[in-house]
């Protein structure tokens, strides 16, 4: 669970500035921190409409996706600079994510590199992904980062990560799974997070 005191020096009045701030307003939450800890609560699954921010509203779930891009969203409407979304490539393993050891053992993987999103604030990750989840889960194993736009969590984001996969396939030569199929593994492993 994410820890109100060190949120304190990120945190924000949210002002009624646009569609997610009056959102998050309706309900009651009307600072940064508290709107960081709701994310954080709702379960982890995937969304009907990934482009559509306000669905994880309707959904109540959500992936690193949606949540990030949502609270990267809400900092914009409030103008908040220094909240950055990051895609970050990290060596997913049975030991930081121990539910997808099963899938990366039964097919002789020690690792798939799997794209992630957070929040960076002050060179700082604030992950809200779901409760006893955080940057000390990933923080060690990233393989790559760059900053995002919340457009940009759709197809730029599945476009980025199957690149790094084919570099990383082009390079571990021990490796004889084509892209394809370390997607389907991959895809596995994310079932196995629910």
């Amino acid at each position: 669970m994410f820890v109100i005191h060190y949120m304190s020096k990120f945190n924000f009045l949210i002002q009624n500035k646009g569609e997610i701030s009056s959102k998050f307003l309706s309900l009651g939450i009307s600072y940064f921190n508290k709107a960081c800890e709701f994310v954080q609560e709702l379960p982890y699954r995937r969304n009907k409409n990934k482009n559509d921010l306000l669905t994880l509203f309707t959904d109540n779930c959500g992936t690193c996706s949606t949540k990030h891009a949502l609270l990267k969203r809400l900092a914009e409407e409030n103008s908040v600079k220094d909240v950055k979304l990051i895609l970050g490539i990290f060596a997913m393993n049975g030991e930081n994510t121990p539910a997808v050891k099963r899938t990366l053992e039964k097919h002789k993987l020690k690792y798939i590199p799997e794209a992630h999103n957070y929040l960076r604030c002050k060179n700082e990750i604030l992950d809200f992904t779901k409760v006893n989840w955080g940057a000390g889960n990933f923080e060690k194993d990233i393989l790559q980062e760059v900053a995002l736009s919340p457009e940009q969590i759709t197809e730029y984001k599945i476009s980025f990560h199957k690149k790094h996969l084919q570099a990383w396939l082009n390079q571990e030569h021990r490796i004889t799974y084509s892209l394809d199929e370390i997607w389907e593994i991959r895809e596995q492993c994310i079932k196995d997070l629910y």
